[in-house]
């Protein structure tokens, strides 16, 4: 689940490219690496404490619901702070800010975007394959009681 949020990621890497006319270069693929970096990161204080209420006994959805009303301010400082930083950089502003300038577009808007699928996306994914797993528990124990009984008579 953690891993499956840097398409969400590049989603927003290539959009930003395209409406800024950049090409994806070397200084832009080190950008796609520093985005992956922060957008796990955002991930992981969501499954992480989703993880964290459920073990303290709160109820799946609750746990949801819960760790996105608590991590929804850490997680949206991290990328205030990011694209704000990168901003003069994406807008050319400075000497030589033109050659690192894909670097700050696909870090700004890839975040940007990602951030909001995230906020959105990874609970219900959590939440998808949370009842996948329970699903094939419960095939798994109905089959192995079904063995077991085959097996005694």
């Amino acid at each position: 689940m953690i891993i499956g949020s840097i398409p969400f990621a590049l989603i927003g890497v290539v959009w930003g490219l395209y409406l800024t006319g950049h090409t994806f270069s070397v200084v832009a693929f080190i950008g796609v690496i520093m985005l992956v970096g922060i957008v796990v990161n955002n991930a992981i204080l969501l499954i992480d404490f989703i993880n964290q209420a459920r073990r303290r006994g709160v109820d799946r959805l609750q746990a949801v619901v819960e760790s996105g009303k608590i991590r929804l301010r850490p997680i949206l400082m991290t990328t205030l702070t990011t694209v704000l930083g990168m901003l003069p950089l994406a807008l050319g502003i400075g000497e030589g800010s033109e050659l690192e300038a894909p670097l700050a577009v696909v870090v700004s808007v890839g975040l940007s975007t990602s951030t909001l699928l995230t906020l959105l996306l990874v609970p219900a994914v959590y939440l998808a394959v949370d009842d996948l797993t329970e699903w094939f528990r419960r095939v798994r124990r109905a089959r192995s009681r079904t063995v077991g009984k085959e097996m005694a008579s």
